[in-house]
């Protein structure tokens, strides 16, 4: 029998989105351990971008360098990602998803909360599934909340395929005893600094002291940790279209890069794609960043705020330029990356603007 008719919070989660879709183009694939990164080549410096269910029994995961994953299932199938092929499929299932009359709001290609009232959840949620699979013969999981924590979470437990529900009345039986990093915004480096303070479960952490907290993260994301041991935060789903605040591009090369020339001319290239990248948006950059990862494997990052928010080639590429130039010299570089930093819509500009010129 149906509940009476409130606000709920669905999570859509798509199961092993990029490998599934990899399968359906590829029928005689199903079944077979799939790793897809990079360009599918194990000798080239890429890492993993997703991993089958099949792949992940051998401990294959998002982000591991792609020839360890190789080393690990050496039977696999490797693929080259296709993000044009990814994105029309997430487009086919936020389109089905919008067709139940649910506020949709999209996080990423594969993953969306939905904002629903009904009296039955479970029941929307299985005609979610349905709806997906009937479009695009995808197959995802949903999480059923009180608000966006609790849905994110609790999807976890429906993979896959299933439905599960989580809210304030069951948080406590269900993560009390979980820890901290199964929570979504937990880390591994904030679960370290939590334990440090003997803060190991999810309900040790609704119980912890907030000034612990607060001394520990400081004041905003203090309360914010201790409000997602209790499982609190946001229940507004929201369908505004997403705005980019930047744009980035990156790149592991193949041979490490060991002369400061080399290094500018990639920065320069890398700066110049980033730029255009920026032009449809029709908004001016103030702030450009340079990620550099030394070999073997050390990462900072630098950033710059322009004087005056700009929409310049030059301007923009000169500052990614002047950041290269605060590098080490004598170590050998692996990658490069390029963000730059618009101004957005809805902000007034954080620096005075300078003429449009040589726009291209």
């Amino acid at each position: 029998m149906s509940e009476a008719s409130r606000p709920w919070v669905l999570h859509v989660d798509l199961d092993q989105f990029i490998a599934a879709v990899e399968v359906l183009r590829r029928p005689e694939l199903a079944g077979l351990p799939i790793i897809v990164g990079g360009r599918g080549d194990p000798s080239e410096r890429a890492v993993v971008a997703t991993a089958s269910y099949e792949a992940r029994e051998f401990g294959v995961g998002s982000g591991m360098p792609l020839r360890t994953a190789a080393r690990r299932v050496p039977d696999a199938v490797l693929l080259p990602v296709d993000a044009p092929a990814y994105a029309e499929a997430s487009e086919h299932v936020m389109a089905a998803l919008r067709g139940l009359g649910a506020v949709v709001e999209v996080l990423g290609w594969d993953e969306a909360f939905l904002g629903v009232e009904t009296g039955d959840p479970e029941g929307f949620a299985r005609a979610a599934q349905r709806a997906v699979l009937d479009a695009t013969r995808l197959h995802c999981s949903v999480g059923v909340g009180d608000n966006k924590i609790r849905a994110k979470i609790a999807t976890g437990f429906a993979k896959p395929g299933g439905v599960f529900r989580l809210t304030e009345a069951t948080w406590a039986q269900v993560m009390g005893d979980r820890p901290t990093i199964a929570l979504w915004g937990v880390g591994s480096r904030v679960a370290k600094r939590l334990e440090a303070h003997g803060i190991r479960t999810v309900g040790e952490l609704a119980g912890a002291d907030l000034d612990v907290l607060v001394a520990e993260f400081g004041p905003r994301m203090g309360r914010w940790y201790g409000e997602l041991g209790r499982g609190i935060g946001s229940a507004v789903v929201d369908d505004t279209p997403w705005v980019a605040r930047g744009h980035s591009r990156e790149t592991t090369y193949q041979h490490n890069l060991t002369t400061p020339a080399e290094v500018e001319d990639a920065v320069r290239e890398l700066a110049g794609q980033v730029f255009d990248d920026t032009v449809t948006e029709d908004r001016p950059v103030f702030r450009v960043t340079l990620k550099v990862r030394y070999a073997p494997f050390f990462t900072q990052t630098r950033s710059r705020k322009l004087p005056v928010a700009t929409t310049e080639r030059d301007a923009v590429v000169a500052a990614a330029l002047a950041l290269a130039g605060t590098l080490d010299p004598d170590r050998q570089v692996r990658l490069l990356g390029v963000r730059a930093e618009m101004v957005m819509p809805d902000e007034g500009d954080p620096t005075p603007r300078t003429p449009i010129r040589g726009r291209l």
